[in-house]
């Protein structure tokens, strides 16, 4: 079973320049395997492979002396990662990969192996770099993979480690209608079980809105280029990695919990791409970040033996009574309770909604395991 540990670095000023090389000339090269790749197919009609992109490498490096002074596999580690953006492209449809911009937020390089990690000094050594103080608050045993050393916009350096344990996934326990819940995903409450339990929305980016718009508007007055300017600009990234951190935090806490307490879990497939079209929407959608809360729940399920179920995006789960399967079409998004005009009974939307996703997703016909 492969693990990922995450630890945060301590690099020396010496360092913090190593990895700015590194981060650097492993983007250079990925744009450039992404540029080769691109004149190929147009002129050639052919698709040039990690091998032979690995092959063009040397000829780079004589060009561009300073690529010598970085770790030959971090360099061939890129060609690696361009190579499974094509596969994630050609089998998921994900987009066309794009190059790399020194503007995004979080900026890494891969260590694929040669480096070792000292649990009792808290030290990472890391090829060409040196021995690198961590906080290494969690022990791991296992066969060491690729490792990630990375730089947030606020200038925090972290090592994510892949290991290899040795153990096999757990088998999926069985489950049943009693053991099974339906989770509702929302903007008021960002989740709604088909216990009829509501977790609050709590939001975090739109209560530091106010906050942010100040930060924001603090960096547009500043003179591009100031020293001033970079300095509003590091308080206005602080914030955004505040947010960013609660929100983690948040996720990480509810899909535990749901995976420590039930067998399986239902939820439904969402267009998120198609709903951020909705602009009067669009920022609570993303302060909720949906996708990423379902990913966690994924790989957690995997990891405990349990069964994520997912039900189409066009199962009627909203309109549809629970009681007695009668389809109320009228709905709208402001109608927060209904009452079905066959059984009588009273619903409420979002409860009815989690309690319909449990419902599709137990039934065969309409079952999507992940």
């Amino acid at each position: 079973m492969l693990k990922a540990y995450k630890f945060r670095l301590y690099p020396a000023a010496e360092q913090k320049t190593m990895i700015a090389n590194h981060i650097g000339s492993c983007r250079f090269v990925y744009n450039w395997a992404l540029e080769q790749k691109i004149k190929s197919y147009e002129q050639e009609g052919r698709s040039l492979s990690q091998y032979d992109l690995n092959k063009r490498l040397p000829e780079l490096k004589k060009e561009h002396e300073w690529l010598k002074k970085v770790n030959s596999q971090s360099l061939q580690g890129m060609t690696k990662n361009l190579d499974s953006a094509f596969t994630m492209f050609f089998r998921e449809k994900n987009g066309f990969p794009n190059f790399k911009s020194r503007k995004n937020p979080i900026q890494s390089f891969p260590v694929p192996q040669h480096y070792t990690v000292d649990f009792e000094n808290n030290v990472v050594k890391l090829p060409k770099i040196g021995k690198v103080k961590a906080v290494l608050h969690q022990r791991f045993e296992g066969k060491l993979k690729t490792a990630t050393v990375s730089r947030t916009s606020t200038e925090i350096y972290y090592i994510s480690i892949l290991v290899d344990n040795g153990e096999e996934l757990p088998e999926k326990q069985e489950f049943s209608a009693d053991t099974t819940v339906g989770v509702d995903v929302g903007i008021k409450d960002f989740a709604v079980i088909s216990t009829g339990e509501k977790i609050e929305n709590p939001k975090y980016l739109k209560n530091s809105m106010k906050r942010l718009k100040v930060l924001q508007k603090r960096v547009s007055k500043k003179p591009k280029g100031s020293k001033n300017r970079e300095k509003a600009k590091l308080r206005l990234a602080k914030l955004h990695e505040k947010i960013s951190n609660q929100r983690n935090d948040f996720q990480h806490q509810l899909s535990s919990k749901l995976i420590r307490e039930n067998q399986a879990i239902a939820v439904e497939t969402l267009n998120v791409n198609g709903m951020l079209k909705n602009h009067h929407l669009a920022q609570a959608i993303s302060d909720s970040s949906w996708s990423s809360f379902v990913t966690k729940l994924v790989y957690k399920a995997e990891w405990f033996g349990k069964t994520l179920l997912r039900i189409g995006r066009f199962e009627p789960s909203t309109k549809l009574c629970n009681v007695c399967g009668y389809h109320n079409s009228n709905i709208t998004l402001d109608v927060r309770e209904w009452e079905c005009p066959v059984c009588k009974t009273k619903h409420d939307r979002d409860i009815n909604a989690a309690i319909n996703i449990k419902k599709f997703a137990l039934q065969a016909k309409n079952l999507i395991v992940t």
